[in-house]
């Protein structure tokens, strides 16, 4: 359970590891024309005939319509500009949104198993997917709507999010390391990022691989569960026939926040957790660890990132019968106010030698492994019992990142080996994901730099 964002510290207690080097970021993408953008349709609202005129002065002092904003920008989240949770965050931009836009409450995550061996029916889903994002993102329902369609046929949309608001919907879309298999016959072999490896089996892990692992993923971040569900199941039915379900977890609890002065959300273990996350609005951070530049790989991935999904299990019931002196000892915090040992206050630097050699944080920390840093968009999740009287309960860690070789792979071994917090968690499900860039404007499609 890497927290590697915390601020910088004053010491450097253990030798540094190889980390790439920054390089420029890519360039922002030129404005979608008006006609590039979804033909109009009723919002869920509209269906349900929210024509309110609280709503309708919200609508015109946001210019139109809250959809409505220039590529590469994203709709602040309530956190920083006080915007009410119905808002909708901008799809199009030169970076997939869903990334560093504000971490929203509610998570949906699903990996999907490719079944056609089509190249062409795979890249029109990737481009149906494209056009149902773009309308579930805004408020809208797929297609026609839910009531949209002929009576004799199915409906477009499937109704369950119908008069919800957008509740700052994200959709973000990656690409696992055997769609680029030869045996997958899509021609994709010879455009692998070099950085898209397959990950180690570090020590401790028990990996379910019915819980890893996919050839695409997709993760709606939402401030209504509902509406995040939702936006899976649309793109799962309109997928039926190419692509399936191969595993999802849902998460509430947002773990980390990417809005500067937001309070730090706490873990299942009462801790914050990912303290000094990188913000969404420290672009030069941005650029140098998450962001993937134009030197770094293939030339259709420049923009995009590299996301790893761990699922951790926690051992609540022995955690809660540990001393609160131990429990801080493991983290190298104090409980209530977050702080490091020997400080006063959470965001002090720490200073990674009055800690225990086996803490969280000291292991986890930049300092420990040349600065390198990832942003998170951890989420907690309690899926019931494990059949032996205990909750099946964790955090499922989402972290970005430039290169997983530097990033992920060399903090995970450091803390596999030495991290005290080993013996309350267990890592059971792992996959590692390409994300490709954003979609620029209402002629583009998820991933069309890598098919064309």
């Amino acid at each position: 359970m890497p927290d590697i964002n915390s601020t910088p510290t004053d010491t450097t207690p253990t030798p540094p590891l190889p980390s790439s080097s920054p390089s420029p970021s890519p360039s922002p993408s030129p404005s979608p024309s008006p006609s590039s953008s979804p033909s109009p349709s009723p919002s869920r609202r509209a269906l349900l005939g929210w024509g309110g005129a609280g709503l309708a002065l919200g609508a015109v002092a946001a210019g139109g319509t809250v959809a409505a904003v220039r590529a590469g920008e994203r709709t602040p989240g309530p956190e920083e500009s006080g915007e009410a949770a119905g808002a909708a965050v901008a799809f199009h931009g030169a970076h997939q949104a869903g990334i560093a836009t504000p971490v929203q409450d509610r998570l949906h995550f699903a990996a999907f198993d490719v079944t056609t061996e089509d190249r062409a029916e795979l890249i029109q889903l990737l481009k149906d997917w494209t056009r149902a994002a773009e309308r579930m993102t805004a408020g809208h329902g797929v297609g026609g709507g839910a009531y949209g369609g002929l009576p004799e046929a199915p409906p477009d949309d499937t109704g369950e999010a119908l008069g919800l608001p957008p509740s700052r919907l994200t959709l973000t879309v990656g690409f696992g390391p055997a769609l680029f298999r030869e045996k997958a016959g899509f021609g994709l072999a010879a455009h692998r990022p070099a950085a898209l490896v397959d990950l180690p089996k570090f020590p401790g892990d028990n990996l379910d691989p019915a819980r890893g692992g996919g050839d695409l993923c997709v993760q709606a971040c939402a401030d209504d569960p509902q509406v995040a569900v939702h936006a899976i199941r649309n793109l799962a039915r309109i997928g039926f026939g190419k692509v399936a379900v191969r595993w999802s977890q849902l998460g509430f609890g947002k773990t980390s926040s990417t809005t500067p002065g937001a309070q730090t959300p706490r873990n299942l273990f009462g801790f914050k957790d990912g303290t000094s996350n990188i913000a969404g609005t420290e672009t030069a951070a941005l650029d140098r660890h998450v962001w993937v530049g134009g030197k770094e790989g293939p030339a259709w991935l420049a923009g995009g990132s590299y996301l790893v999904a761990r699922r951790i299990a926690m051992r609540i019931e022995s955690w809660d019968r540990t001393s609160l002196q131990e429990q801080e000892d493991v983290f190298g915090r104090d409980k209530k106010e977050g702080a490091a040992v020997g400080k006063a206050h959470e965001h002090d630097p720490p200073s990674l030698r009055a800690m225990l050699p086996t803490s969280h944080v000291r292991l986890a920390h930049p300092d420990s492994h040349h600065g390198v840093r990832m942003l998170r968009r951890g989420y907690s999740f309690t899926d019931g019992t494990d059949g032996l009287g205990r909750l099946d309960a964790g955090l499922f860690f989402l972290a970005y990142q430039r290169d997983v070789r530097d990033a992920f792979i060399p903090v995970q071994q450091a803390l596999a080996r030495s991290d005290a917090l080993n013996e309350y968690i267990q890592h059971v499900g792992s996959a590692v994901f390409a994300i490709p860039p954003g979609v620029r404007d209402g002629s583009d499609w998820w991933g069309r730099a890598l098919f064309t």
